[in-house]
């Protein structure tokens, strides 16, 4: 596969996950809205949980394939936060960054807590910090996906050189 079908095929990724993403920004903003009662109980702890964790993987897949296009080494022992680390370096002669420090910050306690939930089997959840992890997601979803909408011009310069 030649570099213009490589570059186009990593666009069509980020396009399908950027929709598939939406889907979930969607779903959590009008849960949020509409669903989330004044005493959320274990249900919408649950609801929260799995969207939350959703939205992070399905970013951190994005991520996956733009590393593997562009750099491909990621520190075998913690690759999850190598990968989300290598996303905010600008590599000169290579590529820019893909996200900046502040949607960094607010993905890593995404990260944090996708990690805990996988393993956590308790039911009693720390609405505290679910709150918390809402409180970052809010502050940065629309930042990511412009971020990400730039990337995608970069890529298409890419097309056209």
């Amino acid at each position: 596969m030649n570099l213009e079908s490589k570059v186009r095929t990593l666009r069509a990724e980020i396009s399908k996950s950027l929709s598939v993403l939406s889907r979930i920004e969607d779903f959590i903003i009008e849960f949020q809205d509409q669903k989330l009662s004044e005493t959320p109980g274990l249900g919408e702890a649950m609801i929260v949980t799995q969207a939350l964790t959703n939205y992070y993987t399905c970013l951190e897949t994005v991520f996956l394939r733009i590393s593997k296009f562009f750099e491909n080494s990621l520190d075998k022992e913690q690759w999850h936060r190598s990968l989300l680390e290598k996303m905010t370096l600008d590599i000169e002669d290579v590529r820019p960054k893909v996200i900046g420090d502040h949607v960094f910050q607010g993905l890593l306690e995404l990260l944090k807590f996708r990690h805990f939930a996988r393993y956590y089997f308790e039911l009693d959840y720390d609405w505290d910090k679910l709150r918390f992890l809402l409180k970052k997601f809010n502050a940065i979803h629309t930042e990511v996906r412009a971020e990400l909408s730039d990337f995608d011009r970069f890529l298409q310069q890419l097309l056209s050189s």
